[in-house]
């Protein structure tokens, strides 16, 4: 069973849910050196914001496969380093966007009506109306910056309070936009037309400081910022400044460059309203991002493919249910071409045929080479870390994709290039099983579900099925299926048999050594 290491504190369903499939030690608060005194314990690792997963933690966890983010932000893990030791890093996008745009709603309109200093002010005994005179949010402009999950819920709330709506997002299509009712600008246009901004992308090194003194100019005078995102997106001395010069007309604040907040003067200005870091922080949004990564978290170490793996491309769910049968493929016709080629690798060209090369296909490609590097690798290699093992090699990847495929609904095939020459294997799924159907320009049909298959290039000819079964069998080798394909009647043939065991050099020799035997390969499988 696999030992689990919960070191932030997550909501119990999560926890309840990972000691159904593993061994779940919950120990929060811990120092660095605590935790790097532990983690080699551990197969996994469900983290918040407050631990960090830095690269001496990554190296030090010799067992650990996968670190789960209870959350969307991922900036206090290493992703590269978790990438290089092949460790999937898998977050949950999901379970707080409904809260953390709420949050951002609730900012707003707290901002806008002035709602801290007046609530402050009644209790201290006051009854000052006309010091509190808002805004109404109606007819203004808000620009949102970032339109993933939290921006677009923030996009759909603000339309029923009449607002217009601009966005900001490289990576996002007009036509996108233009469903969500927001048109879609450049960051200076959006800067210069908003009464309001909200900030809703990750913090990345082009994201950090992307509202700074620059961009605090460039806006209309009195326009109001929420930040519910990342505290480093905004610097903020120059969002003081700001409030200072009447530049800014307010500011809130769910998330600060340090936590707590070491800017006592911002926190206290009487335009800027504070919270502590309270975006996901509703008893639906903890129970859910809690499951969501623990799901997660189990999927990676039982062997499957996790919804939202960080360090690797994401798939989306329809997109996933067409790509998924294709992973085994993908890989077993890797890890069989690297048994097959003979000679020093130069590339690698990697085709999609049929329905699934209308697809983003690097999913596909990272299972290709996981399979290619396996077999000659030292330590961990899976979908996460093979492209990087694969680029460290210098191996040249080249990929085609046609969504034509005759032959069956879709296949994915590779052709290694050697200092000796090429080789192609092609595979395809039938009945959620994985099928290699033609190697070289051979057509056929193999399930490869023996540990050891041997490969023999043969003149068809009567007798030379049985001279090679005749070699197992006098050495105790079981065979457990036999497939051949072929170019012409009594031309060149394709042998593919599989083997329940081993088969030592001698016997490999004696095989060769059969006057119709052009070349003869084993390929050890192992499990796939």
């Amino acid at each position: 069973m696999p030992k689990i290491l919960v070191a932030d504190p997550i909501g119990a369903e999560g926890v309840q849910l990972l000691k159904t499939r593993a061994d779940v030690d919950v120990k929060t608060g811990m120092t660095p050196p605590e935790l790097l005194a532990v983690i080699s314990e551990y197969d996994g690792l469900v983290v918040r914001s407050e631990t960090k997963v830095t690269k001496e933690v990554i190296e030090t966890a010799k067992k650990l496969q996968v670190v789960g983010r209870a959350g969307i932000g991922v900036d206090n893990i290493d992703l590269d380093a978790a990438t290089s030791a092949g460790i999937a890093v898998v977050n949950a996008p999901t379970g707080n966007t409904v809260a953390a745009a709420e949050h951002t709603m609730a900012l707003m309109l707290a901002l806008s009506r002035n709602v801290p200093l007046a609530h402050q002010s009644l209790k201290s005994g006051e009854w000052k109306r006309s010091a509190f005179m808002g805004v109404e949010v109606r007819n203004k402009t808000l620009g949102i910056c970032g339109l993933g999950r939290v921006g677009s819920e923030v996009a759909r709330r603000a339309q029923s309070f009449e607002m217009r709506l601009l966005g900001y997002d490289p990576f996002v299509s007009p036509d996108y936009a233009s469903r969500m009712g927001i048109e879609l600008v450049s960051l200076e246009e959006l800067l210069a037309q908003v009464d309001f901004i909200t900030l809703h992308t990750p913090l990345t090194d082009g994201t950090r400081h992307m509202i700074s003194c620059e961009q605090v100019a460039m806006l209309k005078p009195g326009a109001r910022l929420v930040n519910v995102a990342r505290g480093e997106l905004v610097d903020e001395q120059a969002i003081l400044d700001g409030l200072k010069s009447g530049q800014l007309g307010g500011v809130a604040l769910d998330v600060f460059a340090q936590e707590p907040p070491q800017n006592t003067e911002l926190v206290g200005h009487p335009k800027v309203v504070v919270t502590p870091h309270l975006g996901a922080s509703t008893e639906e949004a903890q129970r859910e991002v809690a499951i969501e990564a623990s799901e997660q978290v189990l999927a990676v170490l039982n062997g499957e493919p996790a919804r939202n793996t960080v360090n690797a491309p994401f798939v989306a769910p329809e997109v996933h249910a067409v790509l998924a049968p294709y992973v085994p493929v993908a890989t077993v016709v890797g890890k069989l071409l690297t048994h097959l080629a003979e000679g020093q690798f130069l590339g690698i060209t990697i085709s999609y045929e049929g329905e699934i090369a209308e697809h983003d296909t690097r999913s596909l490609q990272a299972a290709v080479l996981a399979g290619l590097m396996e077999p000659i690798t030292t330590g961990q290699v899976n979908l996460i870390n093979a492209p990087v093992l694969a680029r460290e090699r210098g191996l040249n990847i080249t990929e085609q994709h046609n969504t034509s495929a005759p032959e069956y609904s879709s296949i994915v095939s590779a052709t290694i290039e050697t200092s000796e020459g090429k080789i192609t294997l092609a595979g395809t799924s039938l009945r959620n099983e994985p099928h290699i159907v033609k190697i070289d320009d051979y057509w056929l049909d193999i399930v490869p579900t023996t540990p050891y298959m041997l490969f023999v290039d043969n003149q068809d000819q009567p007798g030379s099925i049985g001279a090679v079964g005749m070699i197992a069998g006098a050495h105790n080798i079981n065979i457990s299926f036999m497939e051949v394909g072929r170019l012409a009647l009594r031309g060149r043939a394709m042998m593919v048999i599989g083997l329940d065991d081993p088969v030592p050099s001698d016997v490999m020799a004696e095989i060769q050594g059969l006057g119709h035997i052009f070349n003869v390969r084993l390929a050890h499988l192992g499990s796939l």
